[in-house]
């Protein structure tokens, strides 16, 4: 278990509601970061156009503005969250944070297109990182119960608020050029590393687990090959040997990285936490979650602005009530786990999911009205993030050791990265191409499918809790 220098009562009290300064002080450090992440993620999508036109990308070049970021991103969260257990999470979050901050300076001053690719490639690598390691500080800061829980929902407002926010701030700073919308993480992310260096309790390396060099290579290699297997697949498609050879890759090497851990002395990571059943149903979960709601927005983006002809301001007004939402029910999200406790919540948050993208199928016809249909599904779809994103988080990391919080963070953030890149990957071969004009029914496949990945969450958050932790042969 790490230690901190500065008396652990100092940052962390397990009795009392009110929280000292400092304590206020690194929880803000936290959601700030998390804040950025959901920022810079919904910009820089409303800038990609102009970017096109200014350095002369195509779209398959484009894209990769967007899946270099996910590559990085996805491919090294378990390596990121491992490391801050035992390297020590403070000085890895600011190591991150810090390359975070020179890639996005980097990418605002590109003049090429690979250029800016590599650094939102690095910028991925930066959060793959920064992300666990948050997400693990504030776990192993706050104790599990009450505090926790009002951390984490606090957390995950913030969240909501900066992709929200990052959907409106794209389309002004657009108006004004695209390198605003990279300049933008800069300063926020050096006040972050300046409060993180003055705020965050100092750790010690973690005592568990020793060299794996292996493991390490294994894993990270592994998780690369599988996540460019996803992203790339829409372009390659599914039966190309542009998909089938990374993920035979994938598989190979992720297949010898369980052999390396199983047999090592000091594994990289204990497998033994993939049989915990609260683990697996919330990293299941938020594969639901997130899944099914990013692969909506972005076919709900393509129908707005491609069918109907909205311009990208009037599609994030358009989209907010799902922040707003978010943004009032988050905050009391913490009372109503410490009372009806994480799975209840879960099932409300997945019901209300399943709600909205029913509702929207059932009305939407082959011309959907915004007030009548697309309102009353993007309120539903708010209360279910409202309800869901923190619990799930809060239910990812219970019962699981300090030593091990950042592993189990990496895990559940990674299940969610790679979970949306997969659930938009077979809506992309859904929908086929653009160009449909305002009728809806060319994006009804792909409604059917977020639909069903929300119902398949709720479903497997009706099975008793004891079943599912029977099959899985224990903790």
């Amino acid at each position: 278990m790490s230690t901190t220098v500065c008396p652990r009562p100092a940052l962390r009290t397990d009795v009392g509601r009110r929280w000292p300064a400092r304590l206020w002080g690194v929880l803000a450090v936290l959601c700030l970061v998390l804040f950025l992440d959901g920022l810079d993620g919904s910009m820089v999508g409303i800038a990609l156009p102009s970017v096109g036109r200014d350095l002369g990308m195509g779209t398959a070049s484009l894209q990769w503005i967007v899946n270099g970021y996910f590559l990085g991103y996805g491919g090294l969260l378990l390596l990121g969250g491992r490391a801050a257990d035992l390297l020590g999470r403070r000085r890895v979050f600011l190591i991150a944070l810090g390359l975070f901050a020179a890639a996005s300076l980097l990418g605002a001053l590109a003049d090429s297109g690979s250029l800016l690719i590599a650094t939102r490639f690095a910028k991925g690598i930066a959060a793959a990182f920064t992300a666990p390691t948050g997400l693990s500080l504030l776990t192993t800061t706050f104790p599990e119960g009450p505090q926790r829980n009002r951390a984490l929902s606090v957390f995950s407002l913030f969240g909501a608020m900066g992709y929200s926010l990052g959907l409106v701030l794209g389309g002004v700073l657009t108006g004004f050029g695209w390198r605003y919308v990279f300049l933008m993480p800069v300063p926020l992310a050096l006040l972050a590393l300046v409060g993180g260096w003055k705020l965050l309790p100092r750790d010690r390396p973690g005592k568990t687990g020793g060299s794996d060099p292996a493991g390490a290579v294994t894993l990270t290699a592994g998780m690369l090959s599988a996540v460019y297997a996803v992203v790339s697949a829409p372009a390659h498609g599914w039966t190309s040997a542009g998909t089938l050879c990374p993920l035979a890759l994938a598989l190979v090497l992720l297949t010898a990285f369980v052999l390396i851990e199983k047999r090592v002395r000091h594994p990289l990571v204990r497998l033994g936490i993939l049989r915990h059943a609260g683990t697996i149903r919330a990293n299941l979960s938020i594969v639901a979650l997130v899944g099914s709601y990013m692969s909506f927005q972005f076919m709900l983006t393509l129908f707005l602005q491609d069918g109907r002809g909205w311009s990208p301001l009037r599609m994030a007004f358009a989209l907010l009530p799902i922040g707003v939402v978010v943004a009032v029910g988050s905050p009391g999200s913490g009372r109503l786990v410490n009372r009806f406790g994480t799975a209840a919540l879960i099932r409300a948050s997945m019901i209300a999911t399943t709600l909205g993208y029913g509702w929207f199928l059932i009305t939407a016809g082959t011309s959907p009205p915004y007030l009548a249909t697309m309102l009353p599904s993007l309120l539903l779809l708010g209360t279910g993030f409202a309800l869901g994103y923190g619990t799930i988080m809060s239910q990812a990391t219970e019962g699981i050791r300090d030593e091990e919080q950042g592993l189990a963070s990496g895990l559940v953030q990674t299940s969610a990265m790679v979970g949306a890149a997969l659930v938009l990957a077979v809506l992309t071969g859904l929908l086929g191409g653009t160009g449909h004009g305002g009728d809806f029914t060319p994006y009804r496949p792909g409604l059917n499918l977020v639909t069903a990945v929300a119902a398949a969450g709720l479903l497997l958050n009706l099975v008793p809790l004891q079943r599912l932790r029977l099959r899985l042969g224990g903790r």
